[in-house]
């Protein structure tokens, strides 16, 4: 994360990200064509401001979505984050770097892969959440990671969190993640077993993701493909 700086240091951006409701989007596309702007909103990660540092994160975010290419360049700092504190930063950071799996032509997120994963296997469910929904981008932008990623989404079924009921949430958003890297998958027969095991799980909401998912993808055969759409 970069250090600590007052507001002014990068006026233009602390002003825009100092509003109580900043316009994300439209400052997204003019950052995009703009590495000085990118640069910018990256140092606003160290305002001394709160405010400004959490909507510069929700604004890579968007970015990253985006323009992959402008923020690839950050990939570091972005990394970084993944060990902050604070959560809000750690969980965009973690969105962003997935979606910087089409830029990522030095294979940088192979390398952190397993410590990207490592929280699907406990702890904080929000977490866990986001890195799901992280890897599946990633499995999408390289789908030759997707196998592995599958290996790691599937323990949350062993995993420990706060409650049983955590798990069980977890679940879900495994079987959601599952449902957009599937098509890339060289092994289905794993991933349709458990999430045919949700069917009963005690969480409606999961067992419902389990059954739109199994009406989907009825079968484990065909070729592998680009993944599905990611809506979430």
């Amino acid at each position: 994360m970069p250090a600590l700086v007052e507001a002014t240091d990068s006026p233009f951006i602390a002003e825009a990200l100092s509003a109580p409701a900043p316009h994300l989007q439209a400052l997204a596309k003019q950052l995009a064509g703009d590495p000085e702007l990118v640069l910018a909103a990256v140092d606003a990660l160290g305002s001394l401001s709160p405010r400004i540092r959490f909507a510069a994160s929700r604004l890579l975010h968007i970015v990253s979505k985006r323009s992959p290419e402008a923020l690839y360049p950050h990939f570091a700092c972005l990394a970084r984050l993944l060990k902050d504190k604070n959560s809000i930063l750690r969980w965009n950071a973690m969105l962003a770097l997935g979606n910087l799996a089409p830029a990522d032509r030095e294979n940088k997120l192979d390398a952190i892969l397993e410590a990207y994963l490592a929280p699907i296997s406990g702890g904080k469910l929000v977490d866990a959440a986001n890195a799901m929904r992280g890897a599946a981008a990633i499995a999408c932008g390289k789908t030759y990671l997707a196998d592995e990623i599958r290996k790691s989404i599937l323990a949350v079924e062993q995993a420990r969190y706060a409650t049983r009921e955590c798990r069980n949430v977890a679940i879900g958003h495994a079987i959601r993640a599952l449902d957009v890297l599937f098509p890339a998958l060289q092994n289905r027969q794993g991933v349709l077993s458990f999430v045919r095991r949700q069917r009963t799980n005690p969480r409606r909401a999961t067992r419902n993701k389990a059954r739109k998912f199994l009406a989907k993808w009825p079968a484990a055969s065909g070729q592998t493909g680009a993944c599905a759409e990611c809506d979430y």
